[in-house]
């Protein structure tokens, strides 16, 4: 009886958590969409903090170059974290996820390119 219930818990735990992942990841969709949305109606991009949202998000220029992110605003993806920028470059208009390696963990980031080809972001 205890290992039935102890399988039953498991159960609803990874229940709950797989849950709480697809919550996660619907919302930053939703705000990657939305600060898209702004940019390409007219909002300066620059005008976003990155830590406006949990977990952050950044704009990247078409050259590497990010505009808005925590603590590299003003570097080149590329220099600083070359398979991250190799991912973002899979950015469509319409939205991916993509994922990479980095630090010795798998990342999943949701990009979405701007009108004027920003890439817009934001993942876990």
């Amino acid at each position: 009886m205890k290992q039935i219930l102890g399988t039953l818990c498991m159960v609803a735990y990874l229940l709950l958590t797989t849950e709480a992942s697809s919550a996660d990841k619907a919302a930053i969709k939703i705000n990657v969409d939305d600060m898209v949305v702004a940019i390409d109606n007219g909002k300066v991009a620059t005008s976003y903090a990155a830590d406006t949202y949990t977990p952050y998000a950044f704009v990247m220029e078409p050259s590497g170059k990010l505009i808005v992110h925590p603590n590299l605003t003003g570097e080149y993806l590329q220099e600083k974290a070359a398979p991250v920028y190799s991912a973002l470059l899979q950015a469509t208009t319409e939205g991916i996820w993509v994922s990479y390696f980095w630090k010795g963990a798998q990342k999943e980031t949701y990009v979405r390119r701007t009108k004027s080809n920003l890439t817009v972001g934001s993942g876990n």
